[in-house]
């Protein structure tokens, strides 16, 4: 089994739970670019969990339209555990979800400037009680933006499962 079709594994598991909970998903990406909304939208049936996904990029978009303070990216930077946790919670605010994922990293190869590795990604899923992180170090690919990019993604759907199955911590 290919990274291809495990992704594929964790976007169905996503719309299976998504969908027998009657619950809606929705997603704020940074350096995976939409990746996990085409995941999920891939599935058949998914249009009865996911309404809308949000592709911010800019550090602009990241607050005019997610609502992450310019403190905290000022502070703490785009790649950080504070701008995820804003992020995703500006992307539940603006859908009406019922749970969201955030990511945002540095896909690689090139750095963002800053003394953050590339391969750093962080990752938030959040319901109305609860906002779970994952920090991602993926030092072993630093040349390979496609791998990190594939691994965020995947990532960020196993963490939606896992929260959904109620096995996250």
């Amino acid at each position: 089994m290919d990274v291809f079709d495990i992704m594929n594994n964790y976007a169905y598991e996503a719309v299976r739970l998504l969908t027998e909970r009657k619950m809606k998903i929705t997603t704020a990406e940074s350096c995976t670019g939409g990746m996990i909304a085409q995941m999920i939208t891939d599935i058949s049936g998914a249009s009865s969990v996911f309404d809308c996904g949000i592709v911010s990029y800019s550090n602009e978009i990241k607050h005019s339209l997610l609502g992450v303070s310019e403190e905290t990216l000022k502070t703490y930077g785009a790649v950080s555990e504070e701008t995820v946790r804003e992020m995703v919670s500006g992307a539940l605010k603006i859908s009406g979800a019922d749970i969201a994922v955030a990511v945002s990293g540095i896909a690689g190869p090139l750095s963002d400037n800053t003394q953050k590795p590339v391969g750093l990604i962080y990752i938030a899923v959040a319901t109305d009680n609860n906002v779970h992180i994952k920090k991602l170090n993926n030092s072993f690919n630093v040349n390979i933006r496609e791998n990190n990019r594939n691994s965020a993604a995947n990532e960020a759907l196993k963490l939606v499962c896992e929260i959904l199955e109620n096995k996250a911590v």
